[in-house]
């Protein structure tokens, strides 16, 4: 019998690609979502999280639970309203899932939960790991909450691993459609000083880092999901070029402005990030993309050549 993963936030970036990758891996995937849509590729549970509510065969099907569920932290533009959402979303649902697990007759074995880099906030040229001190700026205290709901499902006596993901890298959303776009137009510049460091995953690895959480009981606690080498926002910037075969003309686009574009958001470009994924290395997972040039390549340089 294939195991069954049920997913929630199977329909973002994220979701659907390891929703493919797994189903191509001989496993049976369904999704939680707030409209059981009927054309959907996957089975479909419904739940509507500010409603508190969620149909309980979701719960009694599933042998691992993958949270991915949350308001998109770039979508919008951040007002009060919004961050209590970004918050809320990750927060509540996570505690739907606990309630629900907590009462029902369930076969669950492990429950993986996505959270963030945004926990370690601007940490400047030091390297830091999932012992370093947390920050207390917004995304960091949203991701402490979003673990701490996520981490409370140990206490049902299930292995729980939280991913603290890097910046995803894929062709078809997230960072780096957003980054491409000036570089395309010929019109790419390092953001800010350029040398805040980005660390990134390639979207296959991240999705096969999910894979192995499941497969590996080994995996406990927390774990940071990025490749070994970040980079500074110049490099990524410049590699990008390369890889698009394009020409970086311009100079860097001022702190200043990326504040008037983005106000409280400049953070998630701004704010230096380098961080180790050592903790991941020694338990003998491999990347398929340890370095930036392989990882763009991996999406550009077919097209464009």
């Amino acid at each position: 019998m294939p195991e069954k993963i049920l997913i929630t936030g199977g329909s973002g970036m994220i979701g659907n690609r390891l929703s493919e990758m797994l189903i191509d891996q001989g496993y049976e995937v369904a999704h939680l979502s707030r409209d059981s849509n009927k054309f959907s590729k996957y089975k479909t549970f419904r739940w509507d999280v500010k409603q508190n509510y969620i149909d309980e065969n979701a719960i009694t099907y599933a042998d691992y639970i993958i949270h991915l569920a949350g308001a998109g932290v770039a979508d919008e533009k951040w007002t009060e309203e919004r961050k209590k959402e970004i918050l809320r979303s990750r927060v509540d649902s996570a505690n739907l899932l606990y309630d629900c697990l907590q009462k029902s007759d369930h076969h669950v074995k492990g429950f993986i939960s996505a959270s963030a880099i945004g926990i370690y906030g601007d940490s400047g040229d030091q390297l830091v790991s999932e012992e370093s001190i947390l920050a207390d700026d917004f995304l960091a205290e949203v991701c402490k909450a979003w673990e701490a709901s996520s981490w409370q499902i140990t206490n049902l006596g299930l292995r729980t691993v939280i991913l603290r993901l890097g910046i995803v890298l894929s062709n078809l959303g997230g960072a780096l459609p957003q980054l491409a776009r000036p570089v395309k137009m010929m019109a790419g510049a390092p953001l800010g000083s350029g040398k805040q460091y980005m660390s990134w995953i390639h979207i296959d690895d991240a999705c096969r880092l999910f894979i192995r959480a499941i497969e590996d009981t080994h995996f406990s606690g927390v774990y940071n999901a990025v490749a070994p080498h970040p980079v500074t926002n110049k490099e990524f910037i410049k590699e990008l070029a390369e890889a698009m075969h394009k020409p970086l003309v311009l100079p860097k686009v001022p702190e200043f402005a990326l504040n008037l574009v983005l106000g409280q958001k400049s953070g998630v470009v701004l704010d230096s990030q380098r961080v180790s994924a050592n903790k991941v290395l020694q338990t003998g997972f491999t990347f398929e993309y340890n370095y930036l040039d392989e990882a763009l390549e991996s999406f550009y340089d077919k097209k464009l050549k």
